[in-house]
């Protein structure tokens, strides 16, 4: 069977695109989409993925209409936290440590929530 190998694009619906993308590019670092099809699209590095659907119940993305919620993979969650901070950006670091790694917690400009995972 042919399997899917990786994530292509996360496309989401916001009420200011251009302002989300360019907060996306400076604060946790996600380069801009191309303009053009000379120019490189931000590229992740290889590793672990997971892909789950949650229970239209849950409470694990924050308040009940938030639909998605994307997790981003770094090397150094201590030093994204630190520079997110600095750019007076609310952030909750969960305390505990679980056998895959470190996990803090964000929300975006339009409150779409943003977890950071540190694998272990």
């Amino acid at each position: 069977m042919e399997k899917i190998t990786g994530i292509g694009g996360l496309f989401f619906r916001a009420r200011d695109p251009e302002k989300l993308a360019l907060w996306n590019m400076e604060r946790p670092g996600i380069a801009l989409t191309p303009s053009d099809y000379t120019e490189s699209s931000w590229q992740q590095e290889a590793g672990p993925t997971v892909f789950a659907p949650f229970p239209e119940t849950t409470n694990y993305f924050g308040i009940s209409s938030q639909q998605w919620m994307v997790n981003f993979r770094v090397r150094n969650l201590d030093a994204i936290v630190k520079q997110l901070q600095e750019a007076g950006i609310a952030i909750h670091i969960d305390p505990a440590i679980y056998p895959n790694g470190r996990f803090a917690r964000l929300n975006a400009p339009e409150g779409n929530p943003i977890e950071l995972w540190q694998p272990a």
